[in-house]
């Protein structure tokens, strides 16, 4: 198990609320995406990201998470979108709770290849998002602020 996998699994039922990070980035008319391999949002696509670590400011957690999760080295800008992710359990207690933050990012160079807590990772079209289980915060922010995906 990864460090990160091991992260992930600790993540359960927390005392306080994590923070985590998501990377928005464009190649050509495609965003990169993975589908997750791990719970929270276990097989959901969603924007390549995760916990930010002690010590690393929003842009090298963003940058770290990206190579990690998808093989992509990108730089990351600033925050565009901030939103809560609060899952409960049938008994009403809260199993994950982060606070993410998506930030710009432009793409430097790389393949995407799913590592760490990714099933999967590639770059999606507008044409081809519709067709994949796409989490809900993802296509509001891809719709909202970047008209990517619209008709």
């Amino acid at each position: 198990m990864g460090k990160h996998s091991q992260m992930t699994a600790n993540s359960a039922y927390p005392e306080a609320p994590r923070v985590a990070i998501g990377a928005i980035v464009f190649k050509g008319d495609g965003v990169l995406l993975v589908r997750r391999a791990q719970p929270p949002s276990e097989g959901v696509w969603a924007i390549p990201g995760g916990r930010v670590e002690i010590g690393e400011t929003l842009q090298q957690a963003a940058e770290r998470e990206v190579l990690e999760e998808t093989g992509i080295t990108i730089r990351a800008g600033k925050p565009v979108f901030a939103f809560d992710y609060i899952e409960r359990d049938a008994a009403g207690r809260v199993r994950f709770h982060y606070i993410i933050i998506d930030l710009n990012a432009e793409y430097i160079r790389g393949e995407p290849c799913p590592g760490d807590d990714a099933a999967e990772a590639r770059w999606v079209t507008p044409q081809q998002i519709n067709r994949l289980e796409v989490s809900t915060m993802t296509i509001e922010l891809l719709k909202n602020t970047f008209g990517f995906g619209l008709k």
